[in-house]
């Protein structure tokens, strides 16, 4: 038995998410595996082809929509409270892949979520929401053919979210959320509201949705497929669907990145902060240089080749490569952080370069002066 295997599984889109097992996720929340679908994926994600899109909702439904190329739509976001950190970049990245598979897509700036969940005023969430597009669009993503929008400013999210809270009782939110300020559960309403926005008949009417989010959101997904059934008759909504992916570690070996420890690092750090937090990172090896080539590294639990897995080496070839060199004690960890400090910044510096070119941009899409 694992040191794990009694650990609860904890979900929890407000505050801190534990997850020891993957696998246990399929039983314990009716996840469906990802991995059954794979082979009929059209031109699959790195994500995907890796494993770290786990699990899902419904994506038959998305899968049949692009084979035949019929209309689907896929919408994601972020809640301004800071700079583009690994976690949202791979959520861009996501969405990013759905827009280039054709799908009609929506990016959501959770406003209202960061001033209830994060106490941040609207007037500074707008700043940041600034910053946070211009990222996404240096990363990639096609405004031309998306819908990128404010929760405080929409408002059919907000009317959503008005007639959603008729359905849901106190005792239901406590069940999915626990005992919360009434502000956040409000919040989910609206989020309810922007996951069904895609269906109105203003962008189209109804269709299959989907929602790339982080397991730790899987709460959000599960209330708002309930709303969807309650409210069908009269929206005739389409049940959304959803693709789950797995949380990263923090740089200091816990089991998520976290603001509080600051065992991350940012598209907008300077370089030497980067090159720090990489230098200092927990890593899979061995106590001494000897022990590690004679009895490998364990790369399974690093947060280095995470991120490289995760992000920054797209070759699946030299993530394999990288893998098996750790195991077999061929690479040392002094060695990978070498490697990956220079991957990384290569990165962030271009990416940096990008970003100052789409400011005015994202300050058009937002309707910011």
């Amino acid at each position: 038995m694992s040191p794990d295997s009694n650990q609860k599984t904890v979900l929890d889109p407000f505050g801190t998410s534990m997850v020891a097992d993957y696998e246990r996720l399929y039983k314990e929340f009716g996840i469906e595996p990802f991995k059954p679908l794979l082979s009929r994926v059209p031109n699959p994600s790195m994500y995907m082809r890796r494993g770290i899109v786990f699990g899902h909702r419904g994506f038959d439904r998305i899968l049949g929509a692009m084979l035949k190329h019929e209309k689907f739509a896929v919408l994601s976001g972020i809640k301004p409270t800071g700079e583009f950190h690994l976690g949202t970049l791979m959520t861009a990245k996501e969405i990013i892949y759905f827009q280039q598979q054709g799908a009609q897509t929506f990016y959501c700036i959770a406003d209202i979520e960061a001033y209830e969940d994060n106490k941040i005023p609207f007037e500074k969430s707008e700043k940041i929401a600034v910053d946070n597009i211009a990222d996404l669009l240096a990363i990639g993503l096609d405004p031309k053919r998306a819908y990128i929008y404010r929760q405080s400013k929409e408002v059919r999210v907000k009317d959503l979210a008005i007639i959603f809270g008729r359905a849901p009782t106190l005792a239901t939110m406590k069940a999915i959320y626990g005992e919360r300020r009434i502000g956040l559960y409000l919040s989910a309403l609206i989020q309810a509201g922007d996951i069904l926005l895609p269906q109105l008949e203003d962008f189209g009417g109804p269709k299959p949705t989907v929602i790339p989010v982080g397991v730790d959101q899987e709460p959000h997904i599960r209330f708002t497929r309930d709303l969807a059934q309650i409210f069908g008759r009269k929206y005739n909504f389409i049940l959304p669907s959803s693709t789950y992916h797995k949380l990263m570690r923090g740089l200091d070996g816990s089991p998520k990145m976290s603001k509080r420890q600051m065992n991350y690092f940012t598209l907008h750090d300077k370089p030497e902060t980067i090159a720090k937090r990489i230098s200092n990172a927990f890593t899979g090896g061995r106590a001494t240089v000897k022990e590690q080539r004679e009895l490998g590294g364990a790369p399974e639990i690093c947060p280095l080749y995470e991120t490289c897995l995760f992000h920054f080496v797209e070759d699946d070839d030299k993530i394999i490569k990288i893998y098996n060199d750790c195991k077999s004690g061929k690479l040392l960890c002094g060695e990978h952080k070498k490697q990956t400090i220079d991957t990384v910044l290569r990165f962030v510096k271009e990416h940096q370069r990008k970003k100052k070119n789409f400011i005015d941009k994202a300050r058009e899409i937002l309707q910011v002066e």
